[in-house]
């Protein structure tokens, strides 16, 4: 007797059990940690960032010569002076470091560049602007790496008609094995003239 009760005690708890499971599972699952759907950060489109990714490209004597950058914007901002002090090395550009290919021996302003690939940044000035050309490559735009310059270069200063609102680098003005390296940003166009040897 005492058998058969123990047995029935036991039934019954299974099934109330097995109802209550039933139960907590048929519920919403709201209450679940959710999972994220989408991609992870890094493996977003380069091109969705604030300062997409651009691209300057030139051919020398049938030598090509590339700068790969990113654009960052004006957004009301007070870019010169401002965002981007005097007096301090500038990344010239946003995320990834700006950098130069060259398939060409250049003469970039005062400064002779072999065929390689370098890292551009500028050291913006109220005066004269140095165009710096760095050895180290394959890093983020800061920190400034210093002691691994090929050499600096002084800049030439162009008015400008109206603001841009949109950094820029281009190659213009371009003959034969001869161009002008433009930086250009809010009221400021930078430049320096380049020559394939």
């Amino acid at each position: 007797m005492l058998l058969r009760s123990s047995i029935a005690t036991l039934a019954c708890t299974a099934l109330l059990a097995a109802a209550g499971f039933a139960q907590t599972s048929s519920q919403p699952n709201s209450q679940m940690p959710m999972r994220h759907q989408g991609p992870p950060a890094s493996t977003h489109n380069a091109k969705a960032r604030p300062s997409p990714p651009a691209t300057a490209e030139v051919s020398l004597d049938g030598k090509d010569v590339k700068i790969d950058y990113s654009t960052p914007y004006m957004r009301g901002r007070k870019i010169m002076g401002g965002l981007v002090p005097y007096d301090k090395v500038w990344r010239t550009g946003a995320n990834e470091a700006t950098t130069l290919t060259t398939k060409a021996d250049l003469k970039i302003g005062t400064l002779t560049v072999p065929a390689g690939t370098y890292t551009l940044f500028t050291l913006p000035s109220t005066g004269t602007w140095q165009l710096i050309v760095s050895k180290k490559t394959g890093e983020w735009g800061i920190p400034y790496p210093e002691g691994n310059d090929l050499g600096r270069t002084p800049m030439t200063s162009k008015p400008m008609a109206e603001p841009q609102e949109k950094m820029s680098i281009s190659f213009e003005n371009t003959s034969g094995n001869h161009t002008e390296l433009h930086v250009k940003w809010e009221n400021t166009d930078e430049y320096v003239e380049v020559t394939a040897e």
